[in-house]
């Protein structure tokens, strides 16, 4: 399990994919790697899961959380990549109102 880092200089986007899983074990990396990006000014965020099998309800909560942290700085945090299983997972709990979800990394940088 591992997250990776980068920047789409183009559009000014922080870009974090994660491999594996999102689960209580790693969520805190999660949320460090975002917070550690807004405090060196990064206000733009794309999370790709498109490298990601399983979601638990504490990396939904720290999605939730980092999504208000984001918004209330005046960025914008959207999600990309999601298989078949997540993509029901966050309809199934109304997150896919809160968040913007789209097909694939690319896709939601060139969004912005």
């Amino acid at each position: 399990m591992s997250f990776t880092v980068r920047k789409d200089e183009a559009k000014g986007v922080v870009v974090i994919g994660v491999d594996g899983q999102l689960i209580v074990g790693n969520r805190h990396e999660l949320k460090k790697k975002v917070v550690d990006a807004m405090e060196a000014g990064e206000l733009r965020f794309v999370v790709d899961f498109a490298d990601t099998g399983y979601i638990d309800s504490s990396g939904l909560g720290v999605l939730v959380s980092l999504s208000k942290k984001i918004r209330e700085a005046g960025g914008d945090l959207r999600l990309a990549g999601l298989n078949e299983d997540l993509r029901t997972l966050f309809e199934l709990t109304k997150l896919d109102t809160l968040f913007t979800i789209m097909g694939s990394a690319e896709e939601a940088v060139a969004a912005f």
